[in-house]
């Protein structure tokens, strides 16, 4: 494709920001060109069909689960759903499996006790917690709310495993996700709609990206492009990749290896996602059939094993690198018609809803301008 001048804005990245955004510009009659390095749409959200005839997501789970009426409204003009609430169960120590996030079902399994209600639950988390009003790390953030014996039976070897650093070593921010109720509630998510799209995430996102006015280019690398004179650039990538000739040390991000496996019983285990604190070397087993409605006499199962690999998963919530972004950020606010949107651009980590959101909000500022 040599003839890029027809195109009014290039988008880099073919994921949750990149498509969003280029289905946006392309619905105001704009003409689009969105470009991925790898072979593939849908970024980290790709999903297939494996040999079990199982749809089975390349890079981890997704789980679609969102408050944000908008997000919801946007979605469903590409995909019809089908109901799905998250199951977590913790391996606590190669015996005893326990519900996530904490309820009273989780204490009492943990301790052998009756908790009854919410008004026992209250006390015991009372009589448990570390009073530590304002968290300066995870760690903190964690035992403030939870208290020590279940953050070390729960937390604290995951994240190290997780992170490759200890909660004490994290902002705050990591683990002030993780709720604790102090009810029988055991679904991971409380938000109001938590569906799955019927026929996959990657057919999702074929559907968005089916306007007219956008063209889809894969196996292509932005910074071999020898012509980037577009109107405007929406850059999804990693941002300090972008700035490789700054001075600037580059930031960190935690990888992941997913090891696939086929077992030949109906189901392996009995909710989609079981974690493993404490025993293993991979952090979770997740088995995609059971978000599906697939029926098959087989299944497949995802060991997660987080790694310091090449491919950037997570940003490290760290005062070094924040420290370091705001630097980045300072560099890309210089920039003229290009800007830095999503996860790796913004080096933030956003839930699927909250990257909808981010890149439909984004659109919503600049639309009149351009």
């Amino acid at each position: 494709m040599k003839d890029y001048k027809k195109f009014d804005v290039l988008v880099v990245g073919a994921g949750i920001s990149g498509s969003t955004l280029a289905e946006r510009f392309a619905s105001i009659g704009k003409k689009v060109l969105i470009i991925d390095k790898r072979n593939h749409i849908a970024g980290n959200c790709y999903d297939y069909t494996d040999k079990n005839g199982i749809l089975v997501p390349l890079y981890g789970p997704h789980f679609l689960h969102t408050d944000y009426e908008d997000v919801k409204n946007y979605l469903d003009k590409f995909t019809e759903w089908i109901p799905f609430k998250l199951k977590l169960l913790s391996n606590v120590d190669g015996k005893r499996l326990v519900p996530l996030p904490v309820n009273i079902n989780t204490v009492n399994s943990l301790f052998d006790i009756q908790i009854k209600n919410e008004e026992e639950m209250l006390k015991w988390l009372e009589m448990n917690r570390v009073n530590i009003p304002s968290p300066v790390n995870s760690e903190e953030s964690a035992v403030s709310r939870m208290g020590r014996k279940l953050y070390n039976l729960l937390v604290k070897n995951y994240v190290k495993k997780q992170w490759d650093l200890w909660p004490n070593e994290l902002d705050p921010e990591v683990l002030d996700r993780i709720p604790v109720r102090t009810n029988f509630d055991d679904n991971y998510f409380s938000d109001k709609y938590q569906c799955m799209p019927k026929e996959g995430f990657t057919k999702m996102f074929q559907n968005i990206l089916s306007n007219k006015n956008i063209s889809v280019k894969l196996n292509t690398n932005f910074f071999d492009l020898k012509n980037r004179n577009f109107k405007i650039i929406i850059f999804t990538g990693k941002i300090d990749d972008y700035f490789n000739k700054s001075n600037l040390d580059k930031l960190q991000y935690r990888s992941m290896e997913f090891h696939f496996e086929s077992i030949n019983k109906e189901f392996f285990q009995d909710v989609a996602v079981v974690s493993y604190p404490n025993t293993e070397m991979f952090t979770r087993i997740t088995e995609p059939k059971h978000s599906t409605l697939k029926k098959t006499t087989k299944t497949t199962i995802i060991k997660e094993f987080p790694t310091w690999g090449e491919e950037p998963y997570y940003p490290i919530f760290s005062k070094i690198n924040k420290d370091l972004y705001s630097l980045y950020k300072a560099l890309a606010e210089k920039e003229k018609n290009i800007y830095f949107i999503g996860r790796l651009a913004q080096y933030k980590y956003f839930d699927m809803d909250d990257a909808f959101k981010n890149a439909l909000d984004f659109f919503d500022k600049i639309k009149d301008k351009i």
